[in-house]
């Protein structure tokens, strides 16, 4: 039994290239540091003692920045290639997180909040082209879930040590999320391998050929449309259950830490062995589907009235986990269908600004919602939101398929 479950893990690891083994390993590495973004909610409410709209508007502050780093890193790694784009974010953002740790003004605070998330957000389309430029033919989807595993692993690592840290002095997470991201941009320019010519060939590209825009493609469109709104409803994981963990259910900053630690600690052991067995036996939209179907139970869960709060913080992770596991690693693998070498920066940057309106949209309007309203009534909300959206992506799924089959 021992043989079968190694080959099996074998079996899922292999055939991947030397390169995207080396970026996993960075970004492993990178994400180990991202610590500060998911304790923002309670920095801003416990430390500074402001209001939860006072957090919603700092973390909704971090979503604009977002914004902007997503469409000019997506640009950006079209015309100069994503290897400088992620150097020069990561040192710039870096060096920006650990300023922010010395200022305790608001309002100062806000206008960073801004500058900082262009930075770290410029970084995800270029990191999202570099997965695809150096996977091995026929390892798209598998390199992508490595890239997701090294992410999760570093997740679960740098949450669980982010709780500690935040008991301590929430400012430090700053300061080592900083350090970290600096030390990631020295990773990538010392071990990544440059893409020689790449400004030369883009140039005599665009020169003779029409490169397809992403707003010229309709399906893409609308997938990413309904994408957004299905990464604002999971977005909220991460960003208000933090704090309703903390303010209703009353579990200490160390706990929360390790709780939300376990998502990333099951797609670590699991992921990649999981797509290596689903991949070819159902169309990527099934399992984005199935996937909003567990999101939705996982929100359901927060509603149910319970004592036992440890335990369903626990298994509300777990099945939020199990969705993310089918859902995302098959998004990646629409939007790398949809494009090619010349346009996929592009492409990268209209998926990851449905992250950054998803950090807009969603705390700003979810703390308000639990303010007024109630948490009961956040949560049963992203469950429909959830649902509608299995519903938006299995009639474009039907709609995609009638026009092939025509």
């Amino acid at each position: 039994m021992l043989s079968s479950i190694y080959q099996t893990y074998k079996t899922s690891f292999s055939g991947l290239s030397r390169e995207t083994w080396l970026l996993s390993l960075v970004m492993m590495f990178n994400r180990c540091g991202s610590m500060s973004v998911p304790f923002m909610g309670l920095y801003v409410t416990q430390s500074l003692h402001r209001s939860e709209m006072d957090a919603g508007l700092i973390i909704t502050l971090f979503g604009v920045g977002s914004i902007l780093g997503s469409a000019t890193g997506g640009k950006l790694t079209d015309m100069i290639g994503f290897r400088p784009v992620q150097i020069l974010s990561s040192i710039i953002g870096g060096l920006l997180f650990i300023l922010f740790s010395t200022i305790t003004h608001f309002y100062t605070l806000c206008i960073l909040a801004v500058i900082i998330s262009f930075f770290s957000e410029a970084f995800r389309p270029a990191n999202f082209t570099a997965v695809a430029h150096y996977a091995a033919e026929g390892t798209t989807t598998r390199s992508y879930s490595l890239n997701r595993l090294a992410v999760n692993m570093g997740w679960s690592v740098g949450i669980s040590f982010a709780g500690i840290i935040a008991s301590i002095n929430y400012s430090l997470l700053f300061v080592v999320e900083g350090v970290v991201s600096i030390i990631v941009g020295l990773l990538i320019l010392s071990f990544l391998p440059q893409v020689k010519g790449f400004i030369k060939k883009a140039k005599e590209t665009a020169g003779h050929m029409i490169i397809t825009k992403p707003w010229e493609d309709p399906f893409y469109i609308k997938f990413i449309l309904l994408t957004t709104v299905f990464i604002t409803c999971a977005f909220l994981m991460f960003r208000i259950v933090p704090v309703f963990f903390k303010e209703e259910w009353h579990i200490d900053e160390f706990a929360i830490g390790i709780i939300i630690g376990i998502n990333g600690a099951v797609i670590a052991l699991f992921e990649m062995v999981m797509i290596n067995k689903i991949e070819a036996k159902r169309s990527p939209m099934f399992f984005i589907i199935a996937g909003a179907v567990l999101f939705s139970v996982s929100y359901i869960i927060l509603s149910a009235p319970v004592s036992f709060h440890i335990v369903m913080a626990v298994i509300t992770i777990v099945v939020f986990t199990l969705g993310e596991m089918l859902s995302l690693p098959f998004i990646n693998t629409i939007v790398i269908s949809r494009s090619n070498q010349h346009n996929r920066g592009l492409y990268a940057a209209g998926y990851t600004l449905s992250w950054s309106c998803a950090q807009v949209i969603g705390p700003y309007f979810g703390f308000l919602i639990a303010k007024n309203m109630g948490y009961n009534w956040l949560w049963l909300g992203l469950a429909c939101m959830l649902l509608l959206c299995t519903w938006g992506f299995n009639s474009l799924h039907k709609s995609q398929n009638s026009k092939v089959n025509i």
